[in-house]
């Protein structure tokens, strides 16, 4: 199965969310984790409240922010968006989602990205699935 890494700098917003997203919707076809070149001491509490009341997913009480180094060596790595500047992980991203951070702007934002991003994990899903075929 492959590994599948979100990044942003501080792995507390986006990545988080990619990641919960990740082992939700696609876990039948690839390990999702995150990670950043720095953390943050905790996720994100808007991104935490809004995929709780989405998703049902407490993030808090199975993820955690955590530097690239921590995580297990992606088959393939995604940055979360480059606005502020992409994190060097040692290997070229297969992927720049370009994802505005939606820390400290409304709900609705949040959920935006949320949208976004779920709708990138499954289109990630179906290309790994076609690949098997």
């Amino acid at each position: 199965m492959k590994k599948v890494a979100f990044i942003c700098v501080h792995n507390s917003c986006r990545s988080q969310i990619a990641e919960a997203l990740g082992k939700h919707l696609a876990s039948d076809v690839f390990e999702s984790y995150s990670a950043g070149t720095e953390t943050k001491p905790q996720i994100n509490q808007d991104a935490v409240r809004i995929i709780k009341r989405m998703y049902a997913i407490d993030m808090e009480q199975t993820q955690y922010s955590k530097k690239y180094e921590e995580i297990p060596e992606p088959d393939i790595a995604i940055s979360m968006g480059c606005d502020v500047g992409c994190p060097f992980i040692g290997k070229a991203f297969d992927d720049n989602w370009n994802l505005p951070d939606p820390t400290g702007q409304s709900d609705d934002v949040f959920e935006s990205i949320i949208a976004e991003i779920k709708k990138r994990i499954l289109l990630l899903r179906n290309e790994i699935l076609s690949e098997k075929c």
